[in-house]
């Protein structure tokens, strides 16, 4: 375990599926959040709704914007059909914030924009969870 994680929150049983076509990305955020909760980092969305069935249930799904620009809005509730409760939090960078307001229009909790930072990441992951060191969930530019 590293310095500056919190043992309360590496132990809480929760789950966080990254599902981005980008490797890069993937491997960023498993990186970021592996050490306060159990991740898993997917490269298609099929591959997280074959993980996800049975125990294996995501409490957050990390939606790369790519797979929202490709399939709509109407994405994030197939999300939510497939993982009862879940909580979405779409992944993009300042030039995709339209496409990630529409996921957000559509039921989507939060974004997360790029760059990364292991902060942010963490804040709003715990936010999404109801966790400690909380933040406000959308900042995006153009919803100011």
């Amino acid at each position: 375990m590293q310095i500056g994680v919190e043992t309360a929150k590496a132990v809480d049983q929760r789950r966080v599926f990254v599902v981005d076509e980008d490797e890069i990305t993937r491997a960023a955020l498993q990186f970021m959040l592996h050490d306060e909760i159990e991740t898993h980092e997917l490269a298609t969305l099929e591959e997280a709704y074959e993980k996800g069935e049975g125990w294996l249930k995501p409490d957050v799904v990390m939606l790369g914007v790519s797979f929202l620009a490709a399939r709509g809005p109407g994405l994030v509730s197939e999300i939510n059909a497939r993982f009862p409760g879940v909580r979405i939090l779409i992944v993009c960078d300042k030039a995709q914030e339209a496409t990630a307001v529409e996921g957000l229009k559509a039921g989507a909790h939060g974004a997360v924009v790029k760059p990364l930072t292991l902060e942010a990441v963490r804040k709003k992951v715990d936010t999404i969870l109801g966790r400690g060191g909380a933040q406000p969930l959308v900042q995006l530019g153009m919803m100011a």
